[in-house]
């Protein structure tokens, strides 16, 4: 059962806090006093308001994980993207994780990149510019 505090209830009913304390303590709105403060389950709050109490949702999040595959990479190239993709990422806030696999019997990397899809995106880019240089 979803409970809210006197403050959280005077937010969503867009009331003053003592104007809904004052209600629970007349009785007007159901309350359950928990220690030194009331919690109004939601449906009674429902109920009072007369209409459906909306909650605001969680932020959506989204994150990408991809992995970047280039052959005939030398050691030399592989250390050129592993560095400029790094200093990239370097003083700003990402949230990225970024990894580099370096197979150098096959001349073979990969790239791990794992975060949100903007920030990933930003990197895949980057990464396509090095190839392609």
């Amino acid at each position: 059962m979803e409970q809210y505090t006197v403050e959280q209830a005077a937010e969503l009913l867009g009331l003053h806090v003592k104007t809904v304390r004052n209600y629970v303590r007349d009785g007007r709105l159901p309350a359950v006093r928990v220690g030194k403060r009331y919690r109004i389950a939601r449906q009674d709050l429902a109920a009072f308001a007369g209409l459906p109490i909306k909650v605001p949702s969680p932020p959506r999040y989204a994150e990408v994980s991809s992995i970047v595959q280039i052959e005939g990479v030398s050691r030399q190239e592989m250390d050129r993207v592993s560095t400029l993709v790094v200093s990239s990422l370097t003083g700003r806030p990402h949230g990225l994780r970024v990894e580099f696999v370096y197979d150098e019997a096959r001349a073979h990397l990969k790239i791990v990149v794992l975060g949100g899809l903007e920030e990933s995106a930003q990197v895949l880019r980057i990464i396509d510019a090095l190839v392609k240089s």
